[in-house]
């Protein structure tokens, strides 16, 4: 009897450590499945990537790096290289949290976007106090040919010059135009080919694929290529709505910018699921509708954005990305406007105290159905 009782325990140990081996099998098996990333999938269609703030360059929130690390191939800075940030003062450079930011990129193998060197908006104060034609003048050779060397061989595409059109494609009377006149962006792009002859350079812009502006930019670009001065790229600032702009009138825009050789690029991409007053010009930041903090009709959803609602921004990103795809010979880089939900800029604009829900990745790090819906697009 004892002689029964001892063999059937060794077959038992023997039967849980075959089980325990197993278990072990299994989880390594697990742990060395490729993860599903969007870079990955579209590697051989496009760059896709997210633009990162201070809190991530400063690695202050691993948990939004680990998915820029997992699902993106290019990164842009929301902030970090605006010239309020990197030159306060007359040739005063602050360069710590921009060298951080391409040294993240480098670490990563990441292509890295410079944003931006040319823009009315974000401008350290002395720049706005400038009248005088020459010192103007100075001032940005300065800054261009500073920054665009310091990072020469690291920064892949420089958005040379942001936002310098009105909607009706006439150009914007900002202070570069006031003092130095119409070709200031010819300039800013032949400084910036003279500090980095091999970086990408691109103009880039909000509403670009409204029909005025379209051709604005169109005349722009243009214009740029018969004074010789070097552009590679369009960005368009995808800053979109459910509805708006029309698929028909983003392929339009896709095929004029190609025509003229350039690369196309959505650089700032992000789908509001918010109502917005009907004042509101594209994405200008300097816009304010304080008048409507509070209202729950502009912030209809404070708590959680409804099942609906979020299948139908997964639709509208779908439907997007389906004519990226349709189009890839054309677009090199697809870039959205931040990481989360969380930090996302159209929590506080045009209207501050809102909350919204513009990106794939909600405020719990977990990707939505949007970023399902875009993945799904490369099974």
């Amino acid at each position: 009897m004892m002689k029964i009782i001892k063999t059937s325990l060794f077959i038992f140990a023997l039967l849980m450590v075959s089980a325990s081996c197993s278990r072990k099998l299994n989880d390594n098996s697990n742990q060395q499945e490729p993860q599903i990333s969007l870079s990955d999938s579209y590697k051989n269609n496009f760059f896709i990537g997210a633009a990162i703030s201070e809190n991530q360059i400063l690695e202050k929130d691993n948990r939004s790096l680990s998915i820029v690390r997992n699902q993106y191939n290019t990164i842009t800075p929301e902030n970090a290289m605006k010239w309020m940030f990197l030159q306060t003062s007359p040739n005063k450079f602050e360069f710590d949290l921009a060298d951080k930011y391409v040294e993240f990129g480098l670490n990563n193998n990441m292509h890295i976007v410079g944003h931006t060197l040319v823009w009315h908006s974000q401008l350290a104060d002395f720049m706005n106090e400038v009248t005088d034609k020459t010192i103007m003048s100075n001032y940005v050779s300065n800054h261009i040919n500073t920054i665009v060397k310091r990072y020469k061989g690291k920064i892949d595409t420089w958005d040379v010059v942001n936002e310098a059109l009105n909607e009706d494609g006439t150009l914007r009377e900002s202070i570069f135009l006031k003092t130095l006149g119409e070709n200031y962006i010819i300039d800013a792009f032949k400084l910036a080919e003279k500090g980095d002859p091999n970086a990408e350079l691109a103009y880039n812009d909000y509403n670009l694929c409204n029909p005025k502006k379209r051709e604005g930019a169109l005349r722009l670009i243009e214009n740029l290529q018969k004074e010789n001065a070097k552009i590679n790229a369009v960005g368009i600032q995808a800053h979109w709505q459910l509805n708006t702009p029309s698929i028909n009138e983003i392929e339009k825009s896709i095929i004029a910018y190609a025509g003229l050789g350039v690369k196309v690029m959505f650089t700032e991409l992000d789908i509001s699921v918010l109502p917005n007053p009907w004042e509101v010009v594209g994405a200008a930041v300097e816009q304010n509708f304080d008048k409507f903090i509070g209202d729950p009709k502009m912030n209809p959803y404070p708590e959680r954005l409804p099942d609906s609602m979020l299948q139908k921004q997964a639709k509208r990103y779908e439907d997007i990305f389906e004519l990226f795809l349709k189009h890839e010979d054309k677009i090199s880089r697809i870039t959205f406007w931040g990481v989360t939900d969380k930090t996302s800029w159209l929590n506080d604009w045009p209207i501050k105290e809102r909350t919204n829900y513009p990106l794939l990745f909600d405020r719990n790090y977990q990707p939505k159905q949007a970023y399902q819906s875009i993945l799904d697009l490369k099974k």
